[in-house]
């Protein structure tokens, strides 16, 4: 019976965190978390690959940390644009749109597809066998990332 209530324990304050979370943060909150988690678990297997093939380097995993840098400043300016866009779009009432985000979700979906490749190349350094449908989808789906944001792109030039 205490296994019982500590179990329930345990699902409360999980549906309680993640809906507070999805509360403050929607949709984008949760699309954010995933790039973190992806990043972390891309940088832990790649490094975990590098150990198994005894190619470990410091100067390597300080590469790899700069690179994730990297990516955190794209996605700061994302951020950035999406906003900076929206309050012009706000402000001006001869525009007949509205605008809330696109540019942030899909440099956030982008990067996500980006680093989930990265982690089955690391996958498969270490010896584990990854499907080439599953390695072709994740390329398939950046694919119509990119082509989608360069059409949106396209209709907003002209």
């Amino acid at each position: 019976m205490e296994n019982n209530n500590v179990f329930l324990t345990v699902k409360a304050v999980i549906v309680s965190v993640c809906g507070a979370f999805g509360a403050a943060f929607g949709w984008l909150g949760w699309l954010v978390l995933a790039w973190v988690i992806c990043m972390v678990v891309d940088y832990i297997s790649g490094s975990a690959a590098a150990m198994q093939a005894g190619q470990w380097a410091s100067a390597q995993a300080r590469a790899g940390i700069w690179h994730k840098a990297g990516m955190i400043v794209v996605v700061i300016v994302a951020a950035l644009a999406d906003y900076v866009l929206a309050l012009v779009v706000a402000n001006i009432p001869a525009l007949p749109i509205t605008y809330t985000v696109l540019i942030l979700p899909v440099v956030l979906v982008w990067y996500i597809l980006t680093e989930l490749g990265s982690i089955l190349e690391n996958a498969a350094a270490m010896g584990a066998p990854v499907p080439e449908f599953l390695t072709k989808l994740l390329v398939a789906a950046r694919e119509k990332v990119e082509a989608a944001a360069d059409e949106e792109g396209d209709n907003i030039q002209q």
